[in-house]
């Protein structure tokens, strides 16, 4: 049994104070005691909080990461940055994904990230050829979170056709494409890796309902079963413009017409909504997956929060392209956009209500939910996931409770990150993460060789 003394700790049911956390030998908690003194053998932690589902990430983008930021002779956009994506996936190897994925996790978890949902979609060589393991790409993924210490979701992701009416794949997506059967031969070797986790879950992503059509997504909703199932959709004004001139209907409209939406899916994006898809969606139950980082960058829009969440719905958050990774500046341009959107502060939250409190808590519950974790939070039965903020920190003096989220999501930054556990086994030691020095050195080899054969493109 481990167990831990926390000071004060944001509990399923709100915060408390000098609280003891036992857990079992996998990592669950099995019990919580409040106003106690810590135990012998407790590991002693100061303001903790619950970790956080990172519920949308493409690993290998963090290799490429601010080489986009130049202006083209046309108005640069998705499409345009889709370009750049496309000549770094022809040249990444397994091992460079391995070595890319591992980074990306390890600012995960030092930002505050204790899971990952991987939206995982460069399957096959650079010809297009399946590898000996079809999901060798997949295990890949696998093995960095297990080096870094990151829990994992994998959502293997089928992709087929390059645009609405299935139209035939250019050269540069060669290595995503699946049909329904190859890609069932690979979900279930991608599922063989990560049964060889802890703690790790598989679901399916149809890419998107260009990438796939309507009859492709019933097939994989058939496959998974009770497990997630994620999409994007109606990230980009072009996208929905396709989608009604091809279908006569919205892509948020005809995924809810079509498709069989309820508590398992995540629809990453649904950046453009109108107010009654907007409604639909939140009936449906659905996670709305927001990436507020990489859309700011990607110039997708602002997705219509206050509506969404005066109505119920439900949202968690991701780092997408990993443009940045750091929670709270997630949490933060998603209120910030909210208030340059209706020109008020404190727009996603109620009277009297911390807003960080609410950006948090909410964060917590749809990431949880789209990444089919059974119970998420710290409360008996979930994992023993526990980021503690460094509470000396010159940023948190004199805060507490509420005033600790709010300090650290609209002033803070992975900084104030002291430690981390998951599944009660320290990853994060002094703001870094345990297996930093030996990723930063793989990283630095790979992604040298890397952009030298990006280059020669």
């Amino acid at each position: 049994m481990t167990e831990f003394h926390c000071e004060h700790v944001l509990t399923d049911t709100g915060w408390a104070r000098d609280v003891t956390l036992q857990c079992s030998s996998d990592g669950v908690i099995t019990h919580i005691f409040t106003d106690t003194e810590a135990g012998a053998n407790a590991i002693r932690l100061g303001t903790v909080l619950p970790g956080m589902t990172n519920l949308h990430s493409h690993a290998f983008q963090r290799g490429m990461a601010g080489l986009s930021e130049q202006r083209g002779p046309t108005q640069d956009s998705f499409w345009t940055w889709r370009d750049l994506m496309y000549r770094f996936v022809g040249a990444i190897t397994p091992e460079d994904m391995e070595a890319i994925a591992a980074l990306a996790y390890c600012e995960m978890l030092e930002s505050g990230f204790t899971r990952v949902a991987e939206f995982h979609y460069l399957h096959h060589g650079p010809n297009g050829q399946a590898y000996d393991d079809p999901a060798e790409m997949a295990g890949r993924v696998c093995k960095a979170s297990q080096t870094a210490g990151i829990a994992m979701t994998l959502l293997p992701v089928l992709y087929r056709w390059s645009g609405f009416g299935r139209d035939e794949p250019s050269v540069g997506q060669q290595r995503f494409t699946n049909s329904i059967d190859s890609y069932e031969t690979l979900w279930s070797a991608a599922m063989a890796h990560t049964r060889r986790l802890e703690n790790a879950r598989i679901g399916v992503a149809p890419h998107s309902l260009r990438a796939t059509d309507i009859e492709d997504i019933q097939a994989l909703t058939e496959l998974a079963g009770q497990r997630p199932i994620h999409i994007h959709i109606a990230e980009q004004t072009g996208e929905v413009e396709a989608c009604m001139a091809f279908h006569s209907a919205r892509p948020v409209e005809l995924l809810l017409e079509k498709a069989p939406v309820d508590e398992r899916w995540c629809l990453v994006h649904a950046t453009h909504m109108t107010r009654a898809e907007t409604e639909a969606l939140v009936r449906s139950r659905a996670v709305a997956g927001l990436c507020p980082l990489t859309e700011a960058n990607l110039g997708d829009g602002i997705f219509p929060a206050r509506d969404f969440t005066e109505a119920g719905g439900t949202f968690g958050i991701g780092s997408d392209s990993h443009i940045r990774i750091d929670l709270a500046e997630e949490l933060r341009l998603l209120e910030y956009s909210q208030r340059l959107s209706h020109h008020q502060r404190n727009v996603l939250s109620e009277t009297g209500q911390s807003t960080g409190r609410f950006l948090f808590s909410h964060a917590l519950h749809g990431g949880g939910q789209a990444s089919g974790q059974d119970r998420s939070g710290i409360r008996i039965g979930a994992a023993a996931d526990l980021v503690e903020l460094n509470i000396n920190a010159p940023a948190l003096i004199g805060r507490c409770e509420d005033a600790v989220l709010d300090t650290w999501i609209f002033s803070g930054d992975g900084r104030l990150v002291q430690s981390v556990y998951v599944s009660a086994n320290q990853v994060v030691s002094g703001g870094q993460a345990l297996a930093r020095a030996d990723v930063d050195a793989s990283y630095r080899h790979a992604l040298q060789a890397l952009l030298r054969r990006v280059d020669r493109q």
